[in-house]
């Protein structure tokens, strides 16, 4: 499924229904020149477009499910898979070494790993960027699921496209955590060795219990979900709590190294 696809559906529906794209404009209250611009694949539908023309068109919600699918397939297509698991999650518990995870990540400071080296084409990086910051949503929805995220002390202190970006992040850091979902711990330099310097992870847990990790290495991602991976990622993570500052003592040092007010 992609948004051309998604796209043909649409036009089908509507003329399945008889409705023109300025009918459908003045039903949904969208300007005609939105739709076309949507139908000629000049902008990105949102879900809100999706939902209006379902009901409009009397699709039975087909649109919007056809958007969530197409939404889940953007950026590499082994990430697809993951995306489903963490957009249905009700838990999250995320541990990064290196890096702020993508989840907290300034839309300057994802855009700064992303084209790290040179290595992707512009147009892919902003496609990627872009991919990222919608899947932030999660923390603001209504159901948004309880977030844990552990980052080891480095990871608050490479200055990932340069102080100015960094500083601005320890910024998106502490307004996060105010969020009644969100907690954050650092686990401090002073720990040394600990189970979390191979490598980060996120551990899912879903409505119906079941759990489901995401690994990612050098090349790419993938998740995992057989049982002795998940208890072996649980023990690790909860090593790591153990040496992690408290969340209030987290944020203390956050505000410590952050240098604007």
């Amino acid at each position: 499924m992609n948004f051309e696809m998604w796209i043909r559906a649409l036009k089908a529906a509507r003329a399945a229904a008889g409705v023109s794209q300025e009918g459908l404009a003045a039903l949904i209250k969208w300007s005609p020149s939105l739709i076309a611009a949507i139908e000629t694949g000049r902008r990105r539908p949102t879900m809100e477009f999706a939902v209006a023309s379902d009901e409009a068109l009397q699709t039975g919600g087909l649109l919007a499910e056809l958007l969530k699918e197409a939404d889940r397939e953007r950026g590499p297509s082994w990430f697809a898979a993951w995306r489903g698991y963490e957009q249905e999650a009700t838990r999250l518990r995320a541990f990064e070494p290196c890096l702020v995870p993508g989840l907290l990540q300034t839309e300057e400071y994802a855009r700064a790993v992303i084209s790290a080296g040179g290595l992707q084409p512009p147009a892919l990086v902003d496609e990627l960027v872009a991919v990222r910051m919608e899947r932030q949503q999660l923390l603001h929805r209504e159901d948004s699921p309880q977030c844990v995220f552990m980052l080891d002390e480095t990871a608050v202190r490479r200055p990932v496209g340069g102080p100015a970006v960094l500083d601005a992040q320890l910024g998106r850091l502490l307004e996060e955590a105010e969020l009644p979902q969100v907690r954050l711990h650092i686990v401090p330099v002073s720990v040394g060795e600990h189970v979390g310097l191979i490598g980060g992870f996120v551990l899912a847990e879903l409505p119906d219990g079941e759990q489901a990790i995401y690994l990612e290495n050098a090349a790419r991602g993938h998740v995992v979900n057989d049982p002795e991976t998940v208890r072996l990622i649980d023990r690790k993570w909860d090593s790591l709590l153990g040496e992690a500052l408290s969340t209030s003592a987290s944020l203390d040092l956050i505000r410590k190294l952050k240098v604007t007010p």
